[in-house]
């Protein structure tokens, strides 16, 4: 929602005192969920040295052998998500 500058008129849309618009910073909580670069670093290389889950490996083969159905279907039992 755009705000519109105000008319210094008593009624109306934009009606009110004629005031400059701040630009304010965005609130911490809208933040939230976002992976920092220090924490995308720690874990890239936590997966680095510790590898993939066995079921992760299992569905990289099964991607490689072209059974991506049969892949989605293991990951959605694994993970319990599935994006349409």
């Amino acid at each position: 929602m755009a705000v519109t500058q105000r008319t210094g008129i008593r009624s109306g849309q934009n009606h009110g005192h004629i005031t400059t618009v701040r630009a304010l910073k965005t609130p911490m909580s809208y933040k939230k969920g976002v992976a920092g670069k220090r924490v995308t670093f720690v874990r890239s290389i936590i997966r680095e040295v510790a590898g993939f889950a066995p079921y992760e490996r299992r569905i990289m083969e099964l991607i490689k052998n072209s059974k991506d159905k049969r892949a989605r279907k293991l990951a959605k039992r694994r993970v319990r998500i599935q994006v349409r």
